[in-house]
């Protein structure tokens, strides 16, 4: 009988206890409430010398936006911060095994973690509950789009690295009040991370490096610094702005081939500049102003502007020589032709001079001088035409000068610039390529 009613007994305790068992029973021998300053005005220690011990766990979501521009850093992280408060603690047994629960985050003191490089408060309301185990054990779960300042480094642009740092401390708490630590190292932050990554923007997520900086002295803060890095994807700027730039280059390159009479060459060239001047202002854009160095890819537009700048002026400066040499010939033809209508003008006067029909027929004497006069204008008329011949010859031989050299600055000015475009062109992908 004895065995019986104990056995009764502990069934009637145990439905019992499975019927009463709430939250709220927990929270009632806690006396936590919205209106116990206990749990909510100061940091949850019995002993105000003790530390607080803060853990810290970050986690990547995506990369929403990376704003040269401006040295903006734009991604999405999941924050997991955890402590102990010391006033909590209860014995799961006695509440039908409940060991945790799930309270408003308002009714508990919390750190006041701030990030250093965040510029705009997160638009996006915290989150609203907060989980407590039997052991006091505090932990607050929290998704943040962050807007953070980065320092930009874009000399390699587009093949550039970039690492961003996110820096967690404490408000107003020092050392003595709060100890900051992370709750996982480089390597775990960096695969947990990459498994729940979303997306990334036109970045390639490379790692998170986790460093913990404790202060040396009490009156100092502790940090966690997570630091992102993250490499550009760069294959569109290749497609949208490289190619484009060496294709110009290469249509100037092709101007070569075009005569140099005319304007068309020459309104050609400037054309083509007139493109890669575009592209400058869209790539003036992109970049930011306050760059320590001139970045590589504003080099190779800088440098292919000043080649195709020289490549015109030495169109002008040739179209000029052969400008030169067109206007003599054409002088010269022009003056040979008028000596030549003087000479056939002298040989008619000369041969209006006839001896007078009055004279004597038998007077030979006076005859023979006018022959001999006639002669020696006639002998007058084909030395000046002879003159003015070896003249013009000359002259187009002058003219003709000026043609050859033309044409050879034309084609050793075009060896030149291959040779300088490929050597500049190397030296400068190189050094894009370069550690």
């Amino acid at each position: 009988m004895l065995v019986s009613f104990l056995f009764l007994l502990l069934i009637f305790d145990e439905v019992h206890c499975e019927q009463n068992c709430s939250y709220q029973d927990v929270l009632n021998y806690l006396n936590l409430s919205g209106n116990n300053e206990l749990y909510s005005m100061t940091r949850p220690v019995k002993n105000y010398k003790n530390p607080t011990q803060v853990s810290l766990e970050v986690l990547l979501y995506a990369i929403l936006d990376v704003v040269e521009k401006d040295q903006k850093f734009i991604p999405y992280v999941w924050t997991v911060t955890r402590w102990n408060n010391e006033h909590i603690s209860w014995d799961p047994s006695q509440f039908c095994g409940i060991d945790n629960v799930s309270l408003p985050s308002e009714i508990l003191w919390k750190p006041d973690l701030t990030i250093e490089e965040m510029t705009e408060k997160d638009k996006a309301p915290p989150s609203p509950y907060l989980t407590i185990n039997n052991k006091g054990d505090v932990e607050v779960q929290n998704d943040q789009v962050l807007v953070s300042t980065c320092r930009m480094h874009t000399y390699k642009f587009p093949f550039d690295i970039q690492s961003c740092n996110l820096t967690f401390k404490s408000i107003i708490h020092t050392a003595r009040e709060i100890r900051l630590q992370p709750s996982d190292n480089s390597s775990e932050a960096t695969e947990w991370s990459r498994e729940v990554m979303r997306t990334q923007y036109e970045w390639l997520f490379i790692n998170m490096t986790v460093t913990a900086n404790n202060a040396s002295e009490l009156t100092d803060q502790d940090m966690i610094i997570y630091t992102i890095t993250m490499e550009r994807r760069s294959l569109l700027y290749i497609v949208n702005f490289l190619l484009p730039v060496l294709f110009f280059l290469c249509l100037d390159l092709a101007s070569f081939m075009i005569s140099d009479y005319g304007g068309e060459k020459l309104s050609f060239k400037v054309t083509v500049l007139l493109a890669i001047t575009v592209l400058q202002l869209i790539l003036n854009e992109i970049l930011p102003s306050s760059s320590d160095q001139v970045p590589l890819i504003a080099t190779y537009c800088i440098v292919v502007f000043a080649l195709m700048m020289l490549s015109l002026l030495e169109t002008i400066f040739v179209m000029h020589l052969r400008e030169k040499g067109s206007r003599e010939t054409q002088r010269d033809t022009h003056d040979w032709t008028q000596g030549g209508f003087n000479y056939n003008v002298s040989s008619s006067e000369t041969g209006e001079v006839a001896p007078g029909a009055e004279e004597d027929r038998h007077n030979k004497l006076t005859g023979n001088c006018y022959t001999l006069e006639r002669l020696s204008d006639e002998l007058r008329a084909m030395e000046k035409t002879l003159t003015l011949f070896l003249k013009s010859k000359k002259e187009d031989k002058t003219s003709g000068y000026w043609t050859r050299v033309a044409k050879r600055m034309d084609k050793f000015f075009f060896l030149f610039y291959v040779i300088l475009v490929l050597l500049l062109l190397i030296l400068i992908f190189l050094e894009w390529k370069s550690d």
